[in-house]
């Protein structure tokens, strides 16, 4: 069924249609029509899946998704427009170009934490680049991947955009298939995988990874401002979002009042009783829980730390100063427990977050400019922000992807449409004039292509 699949896309691929700028046009239209009409409902599945509040529904999965596709729709004609390029001397006279063509047959595997936007934003790319596209929802999130299919089948073609729902194994099969690009949202193990898949046939991906992300606090910082943008930054969508900060690292001079900003903020947020808020998310299912439940064990929770299994709650949790071989602080926590971990000196920090891979992201507050630019060109990460947590995600205009183990390759924007598009360099040489300096037999032209080749 997969690969009779694969033979329909890519026979309309080849039928030229998704190439007209046209075509892409109306398609996105036609998805942002019906993904309007389609809201509520959208809320309403992430709400069942995974307790999701409205609010964060709308900010962080169906108003980025309206926002790409109207940045799509309104661009899109100048992004595919060949674009002209400088040419060499050496090849005068001619007009060089790029053209932006589509890979052809796409596959997007899409994660569970923002199953909606994680899932219709590569797409949209996609099909704005030209590409046919199968995308792959996250099965544990199913009520969200039952309406995307629905939606899905309601504006496209198969053969053009379907949606293909099941557990890991149609995973696997997906991955066997002969793919022109993968995109993949994900953990760091699974990327691994689909890179290895993806090797077999020299298949170009973008993998969308995650890591233990830092979020350093100085003496210097505003603490009361910055417990405020972490706990939103850390809490949202009960932590399990990949740029979210992984653990604190803080100067121990500011630590207790840090404690206390942290606990009014979180009071705030969701009240001393976070069971009881609606605007706090749950963990997406019982595996997740679990493991998320056993970080706590032998911790000293110093805010929060209860657990209830039955709801797949797991409250704003900080705990004080883990030991660096616990298992919280092994791997990415994607959760609402925040490890807090003091320093004295600034080497300390060097020491910490050096013990890790490369994060997708990277956070330091204080008012010390000096210090905060230091940090942020030491270290290498993905993106991130001085004086503020996840924000950086919001601007188009900004590249999103990791580095090393948090991920290969970055999408937003502009960028979303350039990674779905291969750029194609393309010469027009002039028949008016030829240099003969180029062609056999080459005495005495050595000296005349060195100077021409000082002007390229």
């Amino acid at each position: 069924m997969i690969s009779e699949l694969l033979q329909s896309q890519k026979n309309y691929f080849n039928t030229g249609a998704t190439k007209t700028v046209s075509f892409r046009k109306q398609a996105l239209k036609r998805l942002k029509t019906e993904l309007v009409k389609r809201e509520k409902e959208t809320i309403e599945a992430l709400a069942k899946d995974f307790n999701k509040p409205a609010f964060e529904s709308v900010l962080t999965e169906t108003s980025v998704v309206l926002s790409d596709l109207d940045l799509m729709i309104k661009n899109i004609t100048k992004w595919a427009k060949p674009k002209r390029v400088r040419p060499v001397l050496l090849n005068f006279p001619s007009t060089d170009r790029l053209y932006a063509e589509p890979y052809g047959q796409t596959l997007i595997i899409a994660p569970w934490n923002y199953p909606y936007q994680l899932a219709i934003a590569p797409m949209v790319a996609a099909i704005a680049a030209g590409n046919t596209v199968v995308l792959k929802p996250s099965e544990l999130t199913p009520n969200t991947a039952k309406l995307l299919k629905n939606i899905v089948s309601n504006v496209f073609k198969p053969e053009h955009v379907v949606v293909v729902e099941g557990d890991a194994e149609k995973a696997s099969k997906l991955l066997e298939q002969r793919w022109d690009y993968i995109f993949f949202t994900g953990s760091v193990n699974v990327g691994k995988i689909v890179a290895k898949a993806a090797a077999k046939h020299l298949t170009p991906v973008t993998l969308e990874l995650g890591g233990k992300n830092p979020c350093i606090v100085d003496e210097s910082a505003n603490i009361k401002l910055a417990a405020k943008r972490i706990v939103w930054g850390k809490f949202l969508n009960a932590g399990q979002t990949c740029i979210a900060p992984d653990y604190i690292l803080i100067d121990k001079s500011v630590k207790k009042v840090f404690y206390k900003a942290m606990q009014n903020e979180i009071n705030k947020a969701y009240s001393k009783s976070p069971i009881q808020s609606k605007d706090f998310c749950r963990i997406v299912n019982q595996k997740h829980f679990e493991r998320l439940a056993k970080m706590l064990e032998n911790q000293n929770c110093i805010i929060g730390g209860q657990t209830q299994a039955k709801t797949l709650y797991i409250s704003p949790t900080l705990i004080d100063e883990p030991k660096l071989n616990s298992k919280v602080m092994k791997d990415e926590i994607f959760g609402p427990i925040l490890p807090v971990i003091s320093y004295n000196k600034s080497q300390e920090i060097d020491t910490i977050i050096s013990k890790y891979h490369k994060p997708l992201s990277l956070y330091i507050f204080s008012t010390n400019s000096d210090r905060a630019k230091q940090i942020i060109e030491k270290f290498s990460f993905g993106g991130g922000c001085i004086n503020d947590t996840v924000i950086h995600f919001a601007n188009h205009r900004l590249p999103f992807g990791g580095v090393g183990y948090s991920g290969i390759g970055a999408y937003h924007g502009k960028l979303s449409f350039d990674t779905f598009s291969h750029k194609k360099a393309v010469v027009k040489k002039g028949n008016w004039l030829d240099l003969p300096v180029r062609y056999a037999p080459y005495k005495d032209k050595l000296d005349r292509v060195r100077t021409m080749l000082k002007w390229l």
